[in-house]
């Protein structure tokens, strides 16, 4: 059964979030949080974010191919929420100011995939490392 738009979203947050094999309670709070206040997620039943985050979990562990997992996201995906899932993608993975080898790596994998303009990928990658950023 394909993926709804907001399902995909979700799970190519989750895949973020388990790039760098471990998900942090920061991460998980951030992808709540993404999906309790953005437009995209508007008519989104909340009550089964823990079980679509579950389903993406258990695909990701069950698929021996991410590129296979990212492909199956992406179809699901119109063209023109392309930036906002990799807007997303960036957030989550951002959450804690370090990007370890492998988010890196994913994040080039989405950008590639999603074909996104270099500028585009630039000015959301930094605009999350500004709206993350800490006083201290």
């Amino acid at each position: 059964m394909p993926l709804s738009t907001q399902d995909a979203l979700i799970y190519l947050m989750v895949v973020s979030a388990t790039s760098d094999a471990k998900v942090s309670d920061r991460e998980l709070e951030a992808i709540g949080a993404l999906v309790g206040r953005l437009p995209v997620f508007e008519n989104f039943n909340r009550d089964s974010l823990g079980a679509v985050a579950a389903e993406a979990i258990d695909l990701i562990k069950d698929s021996s191919s991410l590129d296979n997992v990212l492909d199956m996201i992406l179809k699901a995906l119109p063209a023109r929420l392309h930036d906002t899932a990799y807007a997303l993608a960036v957030e989550v993975a951002s959450i804690d100011l370090r990007l370890e080898q492998e988010e890196l790596r994913l994040l080039e994998m989405i950008r590639d995939t999603m074909e996104l303009d270099g500028l585009v990928s630039a000015a959301i990658e930094a605009s999350a490392r500004a709206r993350l950023r800490r006083a201290q």
